[in-house]
């Protein structure tokens, strides 16, 4: 055996079908587009979300609901984080950086900080937002909440 008689397995593969080539192909005339009318026209895109001249579903659904421009997203970190990144590096500081290079958030991000679980290590903390709680158990165990 080598690359010279190498074929694929039997019945694996198929002949491509040759539409629109004569009668005698059984693929001639129409070409499988059916007889007239829009979709046997070469050019044919229906419009997104058209259902056959039903009202689509994008129209009967009625409309709700506004983005507000001003909204600001923060991304949420708990205590029970910082308290681990505080025993894993033994930072007397921890901020953005120290989120972005944990995987936490990514570079230009925004972080608030909540107060869900225990926060042991006396740490100084950097971030754009505070919960009353998380802000108030940093400062419990001397540590110090630091708005950017």
């Amino acid at each position: 055996m080598n690359l010279s008689n190498l074929k694929p397995a039997e019945g694996s593969t198929k002949a491509r079908r040759r539409i629109g080539r004569g009668a005698g192909s059984g693929l001639g005339g129409t070409s499988t587009r059916g007889s007239n009318g829009a979709k046997s026209r070469s050019g044919y895109h229906k419009k997104i979300g058209f259902e056959g001249g039903q009202m689509p579903l994008q129209r009967r659904v009625p409309k709700f609901g506004f983005k507000n421009i001003n909204r600001v997203q923060y991304k949420a970190i708990n205590l029970d984080i910082i308290q681990k990144m505080a025993e894993k590096s033994n930072a007397e500081k921890i901020g953005a950086s120290d989120f972005v290079a944990a995987g936490f958030i990514g570079t230009g991000e925004l972080v608030k900080i909540l107060g869900n679980g225990k926060l042991i290590a006396k740490v100084s903390v950097e971030a754009n937002a505070f919960s009353k709680s998380a802000q108030a158990a940093i400062e419990a165990v001397g540590g110090s909440a630091v708005k950017l």
